[in-house]
């Protein structure tokens, strides 16, 4: 049945590229929605934690928000276990451990942050809260990095050669896209070169990975551009159908933005690796200042 798989597996919502279907563009929405009522509800909570005098940090409420979220920190440990020991293999997929990993890097952070009150009252716990803190940072900054070089959220990790297989797959689809217009090719092709083009500079080199997504962005909407105008001219002169040109743009479309975005992949992706490997050596000594930070407070607040 046509359209039957538009959404993919329905546990899922895809909020990378452009909507497939009327109903996932609605899902979309819908969960943009949902996270944006979360982060009101939790800012007026935070407020309220802050500047209403809730509950205090050594409350039996500000105790057990502080156990929980030091629970949780202390989890995060079990995905890098899970994917380092043998005897873990069958605990659960990655997949779930990692969605799990960043769940609890959310959750862990803010109910420590609402343990605190949002206030500093001890040296220790100002070192183990702005520890978290770096850790919790550190960790957005990976995440940003993993999505670069991994295959969807959670995907597995890209290698060169998988790279190259996808641009040379979308390469071969642009054949209708090129029959739109005959300056497509050559400019698609000049932005190719000039992405895998040798460079001798550092800067030049940085300067290229700095800017290459952002020209490519702009050179597909030009063609996308073009491409549109193109498909209405033969639309005039066949007399085709609307709904047959919104196909075949739809088409081009996918067909363009799946080559460029190919392109800049390949391209940068040796730079993402060795980001992510630089991220990691700065990442594990953060850990390291937290469990200990964390330790010397947990003693200091069950002492004194």
């Amino acid at each position: 049945m046509p359209g039957s798989n538009a959404l993919g597996p329905m546990t899922v919502i895809s909020m990378e590229g452009e909507a497939r279907s009327g109903a996932e563009n609605a899902l979309r929405w819908t969960w943009r929605l949902a996270l944006a009522l979360l982060a009101g509800v939790l800012a007026i909570l935070a407020w309220l934690t802050a500047f209403g005098h809730l509950f205090e940090a050594g409350s039996a409420l500000g105790y057990n928000l502080g156990l929980a979220g030091g629970l949780l920190m202390l989890s995060l440990f079990i995905y890098p276990l899970r994917k380092r020991v043998r005897a873990l293999e069958q605990a659960g997929s990655m997949q779930a451990w990692f969605r799990y990993h960043m769940l609890a890097g959310i959750g862990g952070p803010l109910l420590i942050l609402f343990h605190s009150t949002f206030t500093v009252r001890s040296m220790n716990g100002g070192v183990a809260l702005y520890a978290m803190l770096l850790v919790a940072c550190s960790g957005i900054v990976g995440r940003f990095l993993y999505r670069h070089i991994h295959s969807g959220l959670y995907g597995r990790q890209l290698s060169l050669a998988d790279a190259r297989t996808e641009l040379e797959a979308a390469t071969a689809r642009l054949g209708t896209v090129f029959a739109l217009q005959t300056d497509i090719q050559p400019r698609l092709r000049s932005f190719s070169e000039a992405a895998f083009a040798p460079l001798d500079g550092a800067t030049q080199r940085l300067w290229r990975f700095l800017i290459l997504r952002h020209q490519g962005t702009l050179l597909a909407k030009a063609i996308r551009r073009d491409a549109k105008s193109a498909l209405r001219r033969i639309g005039r002169e066949k007399r085709l159908p609307r709904s047959e040109l919104v196909l075949n743009y739809r088409l081009a479309r996918e067909q363009i933005d799946r080559y460029i975005e190919s392109v800049v992949q390949t391209s940068q992706l040796a730079v993402w690796e060795r980001l992510f490997s630089l991220w990691h050596v700065v990442h594990i000594p953060f850990i390291y200042l937290l469990v200990l930070s964390g330790i010397v407070h947990v003693v200091a607040v069950h002492m004194y």
